[in-house]
């Protein structure tokens, strides 16, 4: 497996399994004393430090968690122990990319590091920056986003927030316009893209990773950041985008769980 497939695939895992129940143990934080043989440790027991490093010959890799994440103990262990697993695989894989080489290569660097975006009263929205560099002609960044139900104790997604069944052609529309706009405001002379594009388009809102839009409304959302990588709409050089969607053109999808979550519109940034 090559490394830019490898991290891929770990970017993937990483988020995707936070709602999984993880009983990795992790050396337990500030100098405390290990759980007893056998005895049980939960996730907010194990919780650990918010940065954490390594480097070797092959390859340095760290992470960063943001001081909120403390309030929520058992996301705050579930993320620290997954994150530094696959951290540790990846200098695994840089070392045996560097034996099959069979000469001395550049030394590889991954860092992982999730900001804290916006809460509501039962959502904590956390965006996941991964940060990979292999050698090539440039690194690679994927960014995704984690939303923690902060009552259930668990990561919940797409599927959770909206009804189930629902037809989400109206916000890939209202998503695709919105990319469209931020592009011109970055290249006036940028093409515009479209769903189904040949060469760069548009993609499905539900399919693209999103963060909570801080709210016009205190204690809600007012919208969706949905976070558009490199080479989606436009070559590398034109970077990725955050585009807010408002929510008057989602509200009526919004499952009865969460609807109460949003309301207003989108808050300008400071």
């Amino acid at each position: 497996m090559t490394a830019r497939a490898r991290f891929l695939l770990l970017a993937s895992a990483a988020v995707m399994t936070l709602s999984a129940c993880n009983r990795d143990r992790e050396p337990a934080a500030d100098g405390a004393a290990p759980a007893a043989p056998g005895a049980a440790v939960t996730p907010a027991e194990a919780a650990a430090p918010l940065i954490f490093s390594e480097k070797t010959a092959f390859a340095s890799v760290s992470l960063k968690l943001p001081e909120a994440i403390k309030a929520q103990p058992d996301l705050h262990a579930k993320v620290y122990a997954q994150e530094v697993a696959h951290l540790r695989e990846f200098a695994e894989g840089a070392q045996a990319d560097n034996t099959e080489a069979g000469a001395p290569n550049v030394a590889y660097e991954q860092s992982v590091e999730l900001a804290a975006v916006h809460e509501t009263g039962k959502l904590m929205s956390l965006k996941r920056t991964a940060f990979e560099f292999t050698g090539g002609a440039h690194p690679n960044t994927v960014t995704t986003g984690v939303l923690w139900d902060k009552a259930l104790k668990r990561q919940i997604g797409w599927a959770d927030v909206f009804t189930k069944g629902a037809d989400f052609s109206a916000l890939d529309r209202a998503l695709c316009a919105a990319i469209n706009t931020a592009r011109r405001t970055r290249m006036p002379d940028a093409e515009p893209v479209a769903l189904g594009g040949k060469m760069w388009a548009c993609p499905r809102a539900a399919e693209t990773p999103f963060v909570l839009a801080p709210s016009t409304t205190g204690g809600k959302a007012g919208g969706l950041i949905f976070l558009i990588g490199p080479y989606q709409v436009g070559p590398y050089a034109e970077g990725p985008y955050e585009v807010a969607v408002p929510l008057s053109a989602f509200q009526s999808l919004l499952a009865p769980a969460y609807a109460d979550e949003f309301a207003g519109g989108p808050a300008k940034a400071p």
